[in-house]
């Protein structure tokens, strides 16, 4: 039953994209599908609030066609996204579907995508695989391995020989998981334990007994963006940190949007990611402040950044096809485009479709009275590793 409720709704799909569709459109309609509510809230709020404010800069019109913006809750739960994303674009004939705040949300609306021949804009969700489900999928946020390169070799240089994993049991976890596996055991490091916190209601306590109890130089960390206050509060109650293990990890587990707010523990700790509130260029230093005015004070974090390229990808798209929303023309012209992001110079790996981005190695510390990620290394126009291998 199941196979054919989603095969009668693709044919739905079809049939509407066959009776005329986005392509007459002289109002372009941008699906953004968010977790607005539940445990991945701060995901959507920071992705619509970029969106908004770079649609407030740039204005409402690009090559004479109206944007509107169609902002659906999916509450991080892939069957309601697969329905949300159905119904934009049966019944709204969205030119764009845009969002998606988890791998498993992106994943379930890539048939979709495929067969309405609507381009997919990944602005948050990190598995290296999803552009590989679709080629209508574009990302503008990040992979895992991507993020997880430079910290492993940051810490295979810095004295660390024995390293304890610890990441959120889907997707990008396992991505990050593999991947600094693979270059830490390579440059010589060894890795005693694996350990893996469900996705849904995670408790990382008994996880980092484990970790304490094996000893390690440090604790390798993925968690998704939010997540990150409850490990860091029990990372100190079972006392790694006083026993002396450095915890470093990818960006995600010091997410800007609550690091001010972690303490003390969170000092010192060091990870790699493509994209801090501190990051030193005049670009990041006028979206930090206009984002702050429009969001009533909210920091922006690396998923506000993904939308707001993400919005620029769909206006750049638009302006090289002429205002045409034919969707394999507008995937053809987002292929290679480059630009000067708040996080820096980015790019979209023709290839792939992947973004190319540079990938910073940061340190948590104090200034003017905050905590802030810190960069102090880059890793130049770094693309998806697991891609590369290929």
């Amino acid at each position: 039953m199941r196979r054919r409720a989603v095969l009668g709704a693709i044919g739905s799909v079809a049939l509407a994209l066959a009776s005329g569709g986005a392509f007459a459109q002289d109002t372009v309609k941008v699906g953004l599908i968010l977790p607005m509510t539940g445990p991945f809230a701060s995901t959507g709020r920071q992705i619509e609030a970029a969106v908004k404010l770079y649609m407030a800069q740039h204005g409402t019109t690009v090559a004479g066609k109206k944007i509107e913006l169609i902002v659906k809750d999916d509450t991080g739960v892939a069957d309601v996204t697969k329905r949300l994303a159905q119904e934009l674009v049966v019944n709204d004939k969205v030119a764009f579907l845009a969002g998606f705040g988890l791998t498993p949300l992106a994943l379930a609306t890539a048939p979709i995508a495929t067969e309405a021949k609507v381009p997919q804009i990944i602005m948050a969700a990190g598995t290296s695989i999803i552009t590989e489900r679709s080629p209508f999928i574009v990302r503008t946020s990040f992979t895992l391995p991507q993020n997880t390169l430079p910290i492993a070799d940051w810490a295979a240089k810095n004295g660390l020989k024995k390293v304890v994993t610890l990441v959120t049991d889907f997707g990008p976890g396992l991505d990050a998981e593999k991947t600094f596996e693979e270059l830490f055991t390579k440059a010589g490091g060894t890795v005693p334990e694996k350990l893996r916190v469900p996705l849904r209601n995670p408790d990382f306590a008994p996880f980092l007994q484990r970790a304490a109890d094996a000893k390690p130089d440090a604790l390798f960390v993925f968690v998704p963006s939010g997540a990150g206050s409850a490990v860091m509060k029990q990372f100190a109650e079972r006392g790694l940190d006083k026993a002396g293990i450095k915890l470093i990890g990818t960006g995600d587990v010091t997410d800007d949007d609550i690091l001010n707010d972690m303490g003390d523990v969170a000092l010192g700790a060091i990870t790699s990611h493509h994209y801090s509130t501190a990051h030193n260029s005049p670009e990041n230093k006028a979206f930090v402040e206009a984002f702050r005015k429009a969001a009533g004070g909210m920091r922006p974090n690396f998923m506000a950044v993904g939308g707001w390229d993400g919005m620029h990808l769909i206006y750049q798209a638009l302006t090289k096809t002429a205002g045409k929303t034919d969707g394999e023309a507008l995937v053809a012209a987002m292929k290679g485009m480059a630009w000067t992001s708040p996080r820096g110079p980015i790019s979209i790996d023709p290839a792939t479709r992947e973004i190319v981005q540079n990938v910073y190695v940061r340190k948590v510390e104090r200034v003017d009275g905050q905590l802030f990620n810190v960069e102090f290394a880059t890793f130049e126009a770094v693309k998806d590793p697991a891609k590369a291998a290929k």
